[in-house]
C-alpha cells in the first residue's frame, strides 16, 4: 500500500514537477470513500473499489484543471504553500461531511479468513489480496510507462515538455491524465487500507512523510524505484521494530541517508 501511494506521488512530483503536499489527502479520500460506499455495495468489494477508482480519476482530472494547472510555472515555495492550504481545505471538508469520529470498514466475507502458518500463527487472507493487488498495479504501471504510446509521451514530457509541445502533443491534457492517475493510486491505497487500519482524521498526513522518503530513495519519477524503495522501507521498519525497538524510528531515515550518500539521484532513473 505504501508503494501505491508513493507511485502516485512520484508520478506527479517527478513528471509534472509539482511538490504536492496534499497527496496524503488523496489517500484519506480513498479511505473515506470506502467507508461511504461500503453500505451501498455490501459484499461486492471489487465493484466498490472500481467505483472508487473511477470517482478518484474524475476528481483528480477536475482538480488538476481547476487548481494544479496554475502551479507548473510557480516556484517550489509557492507550490508547497498552496498544496498545504489544500490539506487544510480537505480536512475541513472531511470534518463537515464525515465528522471527527473514527470509523470502521467491514471486511468482505470472502476475504475475512486466515491461512494457518504452523500451530500458532495465522496470516490474513486480506493481506494476501492487498499484496496481490499492489503487484498487479506495479506490473500494469510498468507496462503502461515503458511499453505504450501514452507512456512514451509521459516520459518525453518529463524530459522536455517544450519539445513535446512543439511536436503537437497536448501537454496539458497529458499532465491532467498523469495527475488523475496519481490521485487514483493514492485513493486505491486508502480504500485497501480502510478495513485494516480504520478511517480516522489526519490519516493522510501520517503517510505523506514516509511516502516522500520512498520517492527520494527510489528516485524521483521512477515507478520501479518506488516499488523497490517501498519494499526496503517495509523490511527496515518491520525488522527495526523487532531487533532495535528503541531506535526503530530512526531506521527508515538512516536507510535514506545511506542510499543518498551512495546514489544521490536515488536507486532508479526517472521513468523506469
Amino acid at each position: 500500500m505504501l508503494f501505491l501511494v508513493a507511485s502516485g506521488l512520484t508520478l506527479i512530483f517527478g513528471i509534472m514537477g509539482v511538490i504536492n503536499l496534499a497527496h496524503g489527502s488523496f489517500y484519506m479520500l480513498g479511505a473515506y470513500m470506502a467507508y461511504a460506499l461500503a453500505p451501498v455495495f455490501g459484499d461486492q468489494f471489487l465493484l466498490q473499489m472500481a467505483t472508487g477508482v473511477v470517482l478518484s480519476v474524475i476528481f483528480g482530472f477536475v482538480l488538476e484543471w481547476v487548481f494544479f494547472s496554475y502551479l507548473y510555472q510557480r516556484d517550489h515555495l509557492q507550490q508547497v504553500l498552496m498544496t498545504y492550504s489544500l490539506i487544510l481545505v480537505f480536512e475541513e471538508l472531511r470534518s463537515i461531511l464525515a465528522g471527527n469520529d473514527v470509523h470502521g470498514v467491514r471486511l468482505p466475507e470472502w476475504l475475512s479468513g486466515a491461512i494457518s502458518l504452523g500451530d500458532l500463527m495465522k496470516y490474513p487472507v486480506y493481506n494476501l489480496f492487498a499484496s496481490a493487488t499492489c503487484i498487479a498495479v506495479a506490473i500494469g504501471l510498468y507496462y503502461v510507462v515503458n511499453r505504450t504510446r501514452l507512456g512514451m509521451m509521459i516520459r518525453a514530457g518529463a524530459s522536455n515538455r517544450d519539445m513535446v509541445r512543439g511536436l503537437g502533443i497536448n501537454i496539458r491534457l497529458l499532465y491532467r491524465i498523469v495527475f488523475a492517475a496519481g490521485v487514483a493510486l493514492a485513493a486505491l491505497a486508502g480504500m485497501i487500507a480502510a478495513p485494516v487500519s480504520s478511517v480516522y482524521p489526519g490519516m493522510g498526513g501520517q503517510i505523506l512523510i514516509i511516502c516522500f522518503v520512498v520517492v527520494v530513495i527510489g528516485g524521483i519519477g521512477s515507478i520501479s524505484g518506488a516499488l523497490i524503495a517501498a519494499l526496503l522501507v517495509g523490511f527496515v521498519d518491520t525488522f527495526g521494530k523487532v531487533l532495535f525497538a528503541q531506535y526503530s524510528g530512526l531506521s527508515v531515515y538512516l536507510l535514506m541517508a545511506v542510499i543518498l550518500v551512495w546514489r544521490p539521484q536515488g536507486l532508479k532513473s526517472k521513468g523506469y
